[in-house]
């Protein structure tokens, strides 16, 4: 059969590789798909925007177009743009089988003052927060409440409208900032209590209708945990990035963590989801902070995240594409999950001058001798074919350019591949950390 993946990055390329592994699958068409999913095996690009049949119609039609025309047995929607503006809604309405929530479910990313009405509604253990429209009375709350503290554009701002503020004088400028800099997705501002800890991820697939919720079917089943380190520099230091590495699973994270998670997050959320009709077939992305009290919501996400992506689905031992057919057809309760032993390190390499400016169009060269001779898998997000040149030569094209993803029996051993294999890796101006998954390199608060 033929599948779709939308989407052009990190995560994408990921979701690409891992169903084309599947015994299912005959080809992988990746609308529009980067530079890695153009050299995949049994993956083909097709970018919407090149195609005179599709090039002066919206994205969600051209999708459409491009499903049917490829005669593909069910979509996976990466990115969370597409998702709130209603692709899976389309796909559906087209008969595509579709993993990715439609736009009721989506909202619950796209809007971060909805989030938390949710939470708070179905008793989510989360931060304590409230919403703001005006700047006079959110920094009146901030000035009540003390620093630190935290600042949320609203809406979808590509991983700039979060701010940590340890100080007053931070917290009222990030007021002024995300109100001026960020158009409507700071409309609204959420604030929130500051909590103490360590963050990890939680990544889990999802199934919800009227008919699964009715039948006593609907379910959400957790991936194994993660981390994903923002910060651009060691130590957890420097400004916030879109990821600069991932790690799976966690030495740090117990069972009894996880149980708690399970209480007190996942099922409440599966609560909320079917009380509110939610039709929600896809992947759910939760960030948490572990306290002292337990594990907390930050945000959820309403699809897997970019770069855990890159370390969690290497982790699977089991059929991707049979787990997307699951989610699509009401029978993930009964889906089993199994995952290989030991551990997946993945630091990205990006682009020197990220995450402000930098260079594109820089030529990459791979020693695949080195790379393939550490085991390991590049995964790439912010890179192209240099359309200069015949030869199968990438070039930069993003901030974050790509992952390096490699497996061990213990964590020292994943960490070394992954780090040995970034050795075959070059291009002008690359840059990546070096403590990936080491003790320090976690973001705390």
């Amino acid at each position: 059969m033929k599948v779709l993946v939308i989407g052009s990055g990190g995560r994408e390329h990921t979701i690409a590789w891992r169903l084309a592994q599947s015994k299912l699958v005959d080809e992988v068409i990746c609308v529009p798909g980067n530079g890695g999913t153009a050299h995949e095996a049994k993956c083909r690009n097709v970018d919407p925007q090149a195609n005179p049949a599709t090039e002066n119609i919206s994205f969600n039609e051209a999708a459409c177009s491009i499903a049917k025309s490829e005669n593909v047995k069910f979509a996976v929607v990466g990115p969370e743009d597409p998702l709130a503006d209603g692709i899976a809604d389309a796909l559906w309405n087209a008969g595509i089988p579709t993993v990715g929530p439609k736009a009721k479910g989506a909202a619950l990313e796209a809007s971060k003052d909805l989030s938390k009405v949710f939470m708070q509604k179905y008793g989510v253990a989360c931060a304590d927060s409230q919403t703001f429209t005006d700047k006079d009375s959110a920094i009146a709350y901030i000035r009540e409440k003390g620093a630190p503290i935290v600042v949320k554009a609203d809406g979808l701002a590509a991983g700039k409208g979060v701010v940590v503020a340890k100080t007053l004088e931070e917290a009222e400028k990030a007021v002024e900032d995300l109100m001026n800099g960020l158009g409507d997705a700071a409309k609204k501002l959420v604030i929130e209590e500051y909590l103490q800890g360590v963050e990890i991820s939680v990544l889990a697939a999802v199934s919800v209708t009227e008919e699964s919720a009715a039948n006593g079917k609907a379910c959400i089943k957790a991936f194994l945990p993660a981390r994903d380190h923002k910060r651009l520099l060691d130590g957890a230091q420097g400004p916030n990035t879109g990821g600069m590495g991932a790690v799976c699973p966690l030495e740090d994270v117990t069972a009894e963590t996880m149980a708690a998670f399970e209480k007190n997050i996942l099922q409440p959320t599966l609560k909320g989801l079917i009380a509110e009709k939610m039709d929600y077939r896809g992947f759910i992305f939760f960030g948490l902070m572990i306290t002292k009290s337990g594990p907390k919501a930050l945000e959820y996400n309403v699809r897997l995240g970019d770069p855990e992506t890159q370390a969690v689905l290497p982790m699977m031992d089991f059929d991707f594409a049979d787990l997307c057919q699951a989610i699509t057809d009401g029978s993930l309760d009964s889906f089993e999950m199994k995952w290989k032993s030991g551990f997946q390190v993945a630091p990205v390499a990006v682009s020197g001058g990220y995450p402000v400016k930098y260079a594109k169009g820089r030529e990459i060269a791979f020693d695949n001798s080195v790379i393939e001779g550490a085991g390991a898998k590049i995964f790439i997000a912010g890179a192209i074919d240099d359309r200069r040149t015949k030869e199968k030569t990438l070039v930069t094209n993003g901030g974050r350019v790509l992952a390096c993803s490699a497996h061990g029996e213990t964590f020292d051993e994943a960490w070394k591949k992954a780090y040995e294999a970034m050795k075959g890796v070059k291009f002008d101006g690359m840059f990546y950390r070096k403590d990936i998954g080491l003790p320090g390199a976690a973001e705390s608060n």
